[in-house]
């Protein structure tokens, strides 16, 4: 896997179209969950863009990494996706990864918080993030806040 992690102003209209086609195949087709994708964190001044592409350069993994204050007070990943034919190969697990450290980078003194899909809550635990709420529908899909601890 290549990683690269973008500014929005920096995304080619190429891989903006890539990311988002993957976001809209998972999230709203894969998922039957007719959703506003678009939102405004996408083009906001701090947020990171992760792009994982695999050796024939196509992008199969994808995260988003947001400042503190934009979804939640502490810093954020969301939007993690990984593309079909990528998937069972350790794909997510390096994609949190990476986004971990995307994370500490920009914000190294910041907890990192996700809403995940429930079904994900044994994988996210697996990366140190512990539930912080009960499980509520987002889009008809049950979610959980989850969050990792810096130790600060």
């Amino acid at each position: 896997m290549q990683w690269n992690e973008l500014a929005f102003n920096a995304l080619s209209v190429d891989e903006l179209y890539e990311l988002l086609k993957l976001r809209v195949d998972i999230f709203v087709v894969e998922q039957n969950c007719p959703y506003p994708e678009l939102d405004d964190k996408d083009r906001h001044s701090e947020t990171r863009h992760l792009l994982g592409r695999n050796l024939l350069g196509d992008i199969v993994a994808y995260a988003r990494v947001l400042a503190p204050g934009v979804s939640y007070p502490e810093v954020s990943i969301g939007r993690v996706a990984v593309a079909e034919q990528a998937r069972g190969a350790g794909v997510a697990h390096l994609l949190m990864t990476e986004s971990m450290r995307v994370a500490y980078t920009y914000w190294p003194n910041e907890n990192i918080q996700l809403g995940g899909q429930e079904y994900l809550k044994s994988f996210y635990q697996k990366l140190g993030f512990e539930p912080v709420s009960e499980v509520y529908l987002e889009d008809g899909i049950p979610h959980l806040d989850m969050l990792y601890k810096t130790g600060k």
